[in-house]
């Protein structure tokens, strides 16, 4: 039986290829995809989750939601993902429309009418938490929630304690993990080891397809920030992860812990407090994913690529 799933981003590179890996597996039944504001203010993000969709040759709807954090200004991240979130392949005009619901609308209806779905947010969780916060109800109907975000051992990548996605609102990301739904992240410990060198990308280059290209030719662009940071010899497909996990949990090591978001303003803001050792008598309320096998990632990543066009 296949998996019901929506998916909830930013596209960002490596969203994008979370959203192609995602499109190619027949386990999974993508049943809409929500775009945020994130990586690229939300304009970009939903026009470019329509340019992704077009490449699969799929018939997906893509809806588009809020374009701001709870309570804070946006923080976007073209440093890293170019002026438009999708910077290095020449991508035309989508095809695939731009659904008239808003994502939260969406969502709420969705997860009402499909017991057992599964959300798969990888950017800010602001359409998530709004979506928990307006109908809390819908949390029965959740099978998990499966996000990339935080960090522990790899503690923060837009501030020394905190990982973007978490950082640009953690009050959502708060809200998601108060909300009583079972959630799984993939943090910065495990989707930095997930790196894009130069064998694994000619490998998909090597595929082709045009899929196997436009995945290269993004992760030429994007991994020049991250080699430049980290001195590292790729970049880490952070997204993607989230896919792999539904797909290939033994590809993964996890440990059950507790996780708290740091909500105060100050440098902390968007911490991810991870009682990993557990140290303290608060019970798990997250399946955090430490570890990964990353020739086994981009071995799946490749032979689902080489069934799209």
């Amino acid at each position: 039986m296949t998996r019901p799933v929506i998916i909830d981003t930013d596209p960002g590179q490596d969203d994008a290829v979370a959203i192609l890996l995602a499109l190619a597996s027949p386990e999974l039944d993508v049943r809409g995809i929500t775009c945020v504001a994130g990586n690229v203010p939300l304009p970009l993000t939903s026009l470019n989750a329509r340019k992704v969709v077009d490449l699969t040759g799929k018939d997906v709807p893509v809806y588009a939601g809020c374009a701001a954090p709870l309570d804070r200004p946006l923080v976007t991240a073209e440093y890293v993902h170019g002026r438009t979130g999708l910077d290095g392949p020449a991508l035309p005009v989508p095809v695939t429309p731009l659904q008239d619901i808003h994502a939260v609308d969406f969502l709420i209806d969705a997860v009402k009418a499909t017991p057992g779905i599964t959300l798969c947010p990888l950017g800010p969780l602001t359409n998530i938490a709004t979506a928990l916060t307006r109908a809390p109800g819908i949390v029965r109907n959740i099978k998990e929630i499966v996000m990339m975000g935080g960090g522990y051992f790899e503690q923060g990548n837009i501030t020394p304690s905190a990982e973007f996605n978490i950082h640009v609102d953690p009050t959502a990301a708060d809200i998601v993990l108060r909300s009583g739904a079972q959630v799984t992240v993939l943090p910065l410990d495990c989707t930095h080891q997930a790196l894009t060198t130069r064998p694994r990308l000619e490998a998909l280059r090597r595929l082709g397809n045009r899929a196997g290209v436009v995945v290269a030719e993004l992760a030429d662009f994007f991994e020049r920030y991250d080699k430049e940071k980290y001195g590292t010899d790729g970049a880490p497909l952070h997204d993607p992860c989230v896919i792999a996990w539904l797909l290939r949990p033994e590809l993964f090591v996890a440990r059950e812990v507790h996780v708290t978001v740091d909500t105060r303003e100050g440098l902390t803001l968007g911490a991810t407090v991870v009682d990993y050792w557990r140290v303290t008598d608060r019970g798990p309320n997250v399946t955090w994913v430490r570890g990964i096998n990353a020739d086994g990632f981009f071995a799946l990543l490749g032979e689902r690529l080489a069934r799209l066009p």
